[in-house]
């Protein structure tokens, strides 16, 4: 793929106060997101592998039932299928590295999450 400019990716809406920009490799997806504080990410799942990496904020992840504040410097592996949400605390930019390809990411648009209420 070469030189990606983050600014002319298509913006993602992950949830409600939630985008993002995909960068989509052959065997990768890595995800910039920025997340409004107060927002939610549903509870869900996925087959994909996660690390979730926050660069800036603080962000509340719930990892089977169990909450975990992720600030600057902290990094969560996730495992796939493994159920969790999360909550900005501030606002936050993360960036998400998912294995194998997010192919609902590579598109410009995303159908949200199930658990997710729509407007």
């Amino acid at each position: 793929m070469g030189l990606v400019k983050l600014d002319e990716l298509p913006e993602l809406q992950i949830a409600k106060g939630i985008l993002g920009r995909a960068v989509t490799a052959d065997n990768v997806t890595v995800l910039h997101v920025q997340i409004a504080a107060g927002s939610l990410l549903p509870e869900h799942n996925h087959h994909h592998e996660q690390v979730v990496n926050v660069i800036e904020g603080e962000l509340e992840l719930v990892v089977d039932g169990i909450t975990h504040s992720l600030t600057p410097g902290k990094v969560m592996v996730l495992p796939p299928n493994v159920v969790h949400s999360g909550r900005a605390v501030t606002h936050c930019r993360v960036v998400d590295v998912f294995q194998p390809v997010r192919e609902d990411f590579a598109g410009s648009s995303f159908g949200g999450y199930p658990s997710e209420d729509k407007p």
